[in-house]
């Protein structure tokens, strides 16, 4: 776990300001107590501030005051947001009074602050779904420039030291786009290996997933990855990239050489783009399940600015990690 402690080292020597929209959430407060004590991130937990000290007080949290707490009901306090708000959204219809409404759900309020510059990143989730996160960063933050796909990338820390950077690999896109075009699929290699390089400190090595290595198959599924390919080599040039190539050509060194003995990634991938969201997804579940890895994310990619997902049935320890990542992010974007 060298990676997470680097992470988390770097966050405590630049403690980024962290929005969590559901300060009252159990899990989430437990996290950001930790977060607080060990001086990770600077915090500022929405929800009404007198229900999060008693349940600070309860539980026998002694940090969570280092926090900004922000009552969205506060209309003073939340008007400034709703102008910004109601600004970025007329154009689409958006009314003044709707934009007030909005701008007390806790999940817009936190992309504001980070609009308006008052916060770097959010987590949220434990309470919502994936679109309920990612709807309000669509409609405040939107894509970064060149970027038109949001995606979600894992972490996955396996016991398989032969494989990817001693066991490290990133997978994308494992939760967001369900069939992504060709397009698509290039900024979504293209996000995923700089994730890989920000977060982890690694030179990526793409591979673009299929069932097929350098046509050794015909399909047009084939045909999606091999322009997918050649997309994200115009993308990014620099890139170490290839495709198509199976999963074992990509990570094994006996089978890249043998299969496509002329590239730079086969057999030693340490980013997997899969072709869809159910190979992604399958994929990260039985690499966790039946290896015994740790699977941290998904980490979301191309948004303007950091925001992530969590899973409902998330872990306080789940967050923490989260929000580290995010604090990386941050500084990325910085």
């Amino acid at each position: 776990m060298d990676i997470l402690q680097q992470m988390r080292q770097r966050a405590i020597a630049n403690p980024q300001r962290i929005v969590l929209p559901e300060g009252d959430e159990p899990r989430t407060l437990a996290a950001a107590e930790i977060l607080l004590r060990d001086k990770v991130a600077k915090l500022t937990l929405i929800g009404n501030p007198a229900t999060i000290r008693q349940m600070a007080a309860e539980q026998g949290y002694t940090h969570i005051e280092e926090a900004t707490l922000f009552d969205p009901a506060d209309d003073a306090a939340t008007e400034v947001y709703a102008n910004l708000l109601f600004e970025l959204r007329k154009a689409k219809g958006m009314t003044i009074e709707e934009a007030r409404k909005k701008a007390k759900d806790p999940l817009y309020l936190g992309c504001l602050m980070i609009k308006n510059g008052d916060a770097d990143g959010e987590i949220a989730g434990a309470r919502g779904t994936t679109a309920d996160t990612i709807r309000p960063a669509f409609q405040i933050l939107k894509t970064k420039p060149g970027v038109g796909i949001v995606s979600g990338a894992f972490l996955m820390f396996t016991p398989a030291a032969q494989l990817g950077e001693n066991g490290f690999l990133v997978f994308a896109d494992c939760a967001v786009n369900p069939c992504p075009n060709a397009q698509e699929l290039a900024q979504i290699a293209v996000s995923t290996a700089e994730t890989a390089r920000t977060l982890a400190g690694i030179e990526p090595r793409v591979a673009m997933l299929s069932f097929s290595t350098k046509g050794s198959a015909k399909h047009e599924l084939i045909d999606k990855v091999t322009e997918a390919t050649r997309i994200a080599k115009e993308l990014a040039p620099d890139l170490m990239l290839d495709g198509e190539l199976q999963a074992d050509a990509a990570l094994i060194e006996s089978v890249g050489k043998l299969k496509a003995p002329e590239s730079t990634v086969a057999g030693k991938a340490n980013v997997l783009v899969f072709p869809d969201l159910q190979a992604g997804n399958i994929g990260y579940k039985l690499v966790e399940r039946f290896s015994g890895a740790n699977a941290i994310g998904p980490i979301l990619q191309g948004i303007a600015a950091p925001v992530n997902d969590l899973s409902r049935g998330c872990k306080t320890d789940d967050i923490v990690q989260m929000v580290i990542i995010t604090a990386n992010q941050a500084m990325a974007k910085a």
